[in-house]
């Protein structure tokens, strides 16, 4: 699944081609791709169709691009959220992708006429349109997005509040990373990078972790997402790319994430992969014991 790094990428990309643009057209070939909506096919095309779009924002591993809707008071935007597989391609207005499920056609004063591809193999991911919910200092988040914490790269992230209710859960540390309540943006990969890089085990209670280590695990999760960010996201088949199509090459930075088998970097034993919630933990057992 796209995690912050994957989406923050996607926003970026965006950003230059859609900020004023006015939605010219909206074609929903896959109702599916729209069970976040509020609404029927129809009621999500009349109106986004004539409505401009401002900057797009993020919030974990959510994308939202806010709208000026004709004839509406109501704050609204457009919400993205990539699922598994979902893609938001940036595209000519004759371009043709297999698997788009929602084709949204722009005008921008500069770029011109231009076209989003809402393309999602697995769809998981969707589009709705929502209203936004004024949360204080000047912040307007989706109403399906209000409940999701903020995120580590986030200015206005708690390091204290966040390291006091992290300590304070009565989980392991590995949930607690992936618990979107309590921080968000973080999914498996970075979740396994970010424990390698603290030399933490995903399994470790969070109340027996002292102070100055889960202090050290936050600043490896913001150190993962950044250099991640850097690289372009990780891309592992075609699944995840940018909005111009490309892959993101973090994949050959993993240290411990699908690494199983392979020696570990500090100590050369050899990553291990173990079942969680549905997936794989991947870590070294010498480096990251259970204190």
């Amino acid at each position: 699944m796209p995690e912050l790094p994957e989406v923050e990428v996607v926003r970026v990309g965006l950003l230059p081609a859609v900020t004023g643009a006015i939605v010219t057209s909206v074609d929903v070939l896959d109702e599916r791709s729209l069970r976040r909506h509020a609404g029927p096919a129809e009621d999500f095309a009349d109106r986004l169709v004539g409505a401009r779009m401002l900057e797009p924002k993020r919030r974990g591993k959510f994308l939202w691009i806010p709208l000026e809707e004709q004839g509406s008071g109501t704050p609204s935007a457009l919400v993205v959220h990539l699922g598994m597989s979902g893609q938001v391609l940036l595209r000519s207005p004759d371009a043709v992708d297999p698997l788009t499920r929602i084709r949204i056609g722009i005008r921008h004063p500069v770029e011109g006429d231009l076209r989003l591809n809402f393309v999602d193999q697995r769809i998981f991911g969707s589009m709705a349109i929502d209203q936004l919910i004024d949360v204080g200092g000047g912040e307007f988040i989706p109403s399906q997005v209000v409940h999701i914490g903020r995120d580590p790269l986030d200015p206005k992230f708690d390091d204290a509040a966040f390291l006091r209710r992290l300590r304070a859960k009565r989980t392991t540390v590995k949930r607690a990373l992936l618990d979107q309540t309590l921080v968000s943006g973080i999914g498996n990969i970075y979740a396994d990078e970010s424990l390698w890089a603290a030399r933490v085990h995903y399994d470790q209670p969070t109340e027996t972790l002292s102070a100055v280590k889960a202090g050290r695990l936050l600043a490896e999760v913001r150190v993962v997402l950044r250099r991640a960010l850097e690289e372009g996201g990780t891309s592992f088949d075609t699944q995840y790319v940018n909005v111009n199509g490309q892959s993101g090459y973090f994949s050959h930075s993993l240290r411990a994430y699908g690494q199983q088998g392979k020696p570990c970097e500090r100590c050369g034993r050899p990553i291990v992969r173990e079942q969680f919630m549905n997936r794989g933990s991947h870590y070294c057992p010498t480096c990251q014991r259970i204190r």
